[in-house]
């Protein structure tokens, strides 16, 4: 991470972690500002701005400006109330976050598409640097272009996982955070995204995407139940080039009833148990988002007829269950967990109908011992962002909540539309390539994971 320390009061300044400390004469109204870049992807970051009181009273508001060069833009701010003029930027306190007791700090942050970071900052009208304000930036490391190297695919790097206590660890036992995204129901996407090779290996060398989601369609028209050979090729095409491309892939079993298809779900995850289970890219999903029915008397017994099935063939993969709700209640599947080995459960959230409360559940089922997996999330509303709408500052507080319990994650959803979550704008080509085809959240899930 790079940091650039702008601080209001009489200090040295000096280098801070690859960047310049600057320091002015401020009033006592005035707050000390910690400008970071917390992701980088060569032409685009994600910065963060910390404000903390620094004096000794109470101060009631805050205002951050800076300038960015001509060729970068601030395309997406949360936590602050975000004006600007030309290349120049302002930051204001929301209601909520502009009080700040002596010592006490808030944050905001934002995307940028370019390169360029804030010059001419100044923090409650005081300049940053101290005496006149810049006219130049201070030199810089530039960021890099590409994505740091790394050797080798991610399967190559971490080989077969497994549960180990509340996370997942790989062939070395450390560790492992996958993230990646999710296909938009097989059965309704726009083009065949989730299906081409080439865009699957755009995505692992430009996104960093170590797993992806084949979100196979179960109950609607069109889906497995009335087309299980479509649906079965669509899903074999995306495990086949998980296996090329060397990525980790989700068989998921896209369904809200599925106990009432136990057979046909058996069937199916028997089946392939025993023609992929001897690969480590798979991971297996029985259930997608069961409704509001009872774990111990409805889903936990489907989900022991299908684990069985799986492990009749494939001792090893892990396995990952649905809970009940919408997959939300994993603090109720915490209570009576389904016996078996690899078994990880799926918490599902979108930041502008879930957060703190949902979180607890997350952090209940923890304790208990529960090793989670969120195969679903959006920056939007439950609906998948209908409105539009993208909610990034409690989907950050997810992100960083995911990244301290080591939960791996797939974001929704890989498709063309105008729902919030839908990751492509129209024109996105099939094979890749959709730097300037990002739309809804698909900027901020992209950051954060590289």
């Amino acid at each position: 991470m790079r940091t650039l320390r702008l601080v209001t009061t009489l200090a040295v300044a000096g280098l801070l972690a690859g960047g310049v400390a600057l320091v002015a004469a401020t009033p006592a109204s005035a707050a000390a500002a910690v400008f970071s870049v917390t992701n980088n992807w060569g032409n685009g970051y994600q910065g963060q701005v910390t404000v903390t009181n620094d004096t000794s009273a109470p101060i009631t508001s805050w205002r951050v400006e800076f300038d960015l060069p001509s060729s970068s833009t601030v395309s997406q701010s949360w936590n602050a109330q975000q004006t600007s003029s030309g290349s120049h930027y302002i930051f204001a306190n929301l209601s909520w976050n502009g009080t700040l007791a002596a010592g006490a700090s808030t944050a905001f942050g934002f995307l940028v598409n370019g390169s360029g970071t804030p010059v001419n900052c100044t923090v409650n009208g005081a300049s940053c640097a101290g005496g006149p304000t810049p006219t130049t930036p201070p030199p810089t490391t530039p960021p890099p272009t590409t994505p740091p190297p790394t050797t080798g695919t991610p399967v190559e790097r971490h080989g077969q996982l497994r549960v180990c206590g509340t996370t997942m660890c790989d062939k070395s036992g450390a560790r492992v955070q996958l993230r990646g995204i999710s296909s938009m129901w097989l059965n309704w996407e726009t083009a065949p995204y989730a299906e081409n090779l080439s865009a699957l290996r755009w995505m692992r060398d430009n996104w960093n995407l170590q797993v992806i989601r084949a979100a196979m369609g179960v109950e609607p028209a069109g889906a497995y139940l009335s087309d299980p050979a479509k649906a079965r090729a669509q899903v074999e095409t995306i495990i086949n080039n998980a296996v090329t491309a060397g990525v980790y892939v989700i068989v998921d079993w896209h369904a809200h009833e599925a106990q009432n298809n136990q057979s046909q779900a058996v069937a199916f995850f028997g089946d392939l148990a025993r023609r992929y289970g001897n690969l480590p890219n798979v991971i297996w999903e029985p259930y997608n988002e069961p409704l509001q029915v009872s774990w111990t008397t409805v889903i936990k017994p489907y989900h022991q007829a299908v684990v069985s099935a799986i492990r009749a063939a494939d001792p090893d993969n892990i396995i990952v269950l649905g809970t009940p709700t919408w997959s939300q209640d994993v603090d109720v599947a915490a209570a009576s967990p389904v016996t078996g080995t690899n078994l990880m459960y799926t918490l599902h959230f979108y930041s502008c109908t879930h957060g703190a409360s949902l979180r607890a559940k997350g952090d209940a089922a923890i304790r208990a011992g529960l090793a989670l997996f969120v195969t679903e999330w959006g920056a939007s509303n439950a609906d998948g962002g209908l409105d539009g709408r993208a909610c990034l500052p409690e989907a950050q507080s997810w992100i960083d909540w995911m990244k301290t319990n080591g939960i791996s994650w797939t974001a929704w959803k890989l498709d063309v539309g105008t729902d919030t979550t839908n990751l492509l704008s129209p024109g996105a080509p099939v094979t890749g390539g959709w730097t300037n085809y990002l739309h809804g959240h698909a900027p901020f899930v992209v950051a954060n994971m590289r």
